[in-house]
């Protein structure tokens, strides 16, 4: 009797990044910090950060991935992985500078941006309330 094993995907906002049978286990990064699963582990859903994914198979290994924010699915043996943005490589170091250079980098920029927009949108709704009530 064979093991039990998961199928594995990672998906990108327009591609599928990865896809991979007899996953024996995952560790993801939350919020709450690392996020291990098993093939026998209940459903559950866990909101990610950007970090290191870690799957290991018989045929691969340890493999590990840098990944965005997003979320994780687990259904079953199906789990599902959807992020913004993933990368693969062989060196955990260099994998984490790709984390904190691109990734959180992005992410602070988004954060300005989003500031910029509602500081604009607040604006123009005292605006538009000061000129309904002239």
């Amino acid at each position: 009797m064979a093991p039990p094993s998961m199928n594995l995907k990672v998906l990108l906002p327009f591609q599928v990044f990865a896809e991979k049978t007899d996953v024996t286990r995952i560790v993801a990064e939350t919020r709450d910090g690392s996020y291990g699963l098993l093939p026998r582990r209940l459903d559950c859903v866990a909101a990610l950060v950007p970090g290191i994914l870690i799957y290991e198979t018989e045929a691969d290994g340890e493999v590990c991935l840098a990944v965005d924010e997003g979320v994780l699915v687990k259904i079953g043996p199906e789990v599902l992985v959807s992020v913004r943005r993933a990368t693969g490589g062989t060196d955990l170091a260099q994998l984490r500078e790709t984390v904190e250079r691109e990734f959180l980098a992005l992410d602070e920029a988004e954060r300005d941006v989003r500031l910029v927009m509602a500081k604009l949108e607040t604006g123009f709704l005292r605006r538009l309330a000061s000129f309904q009530h002239e």
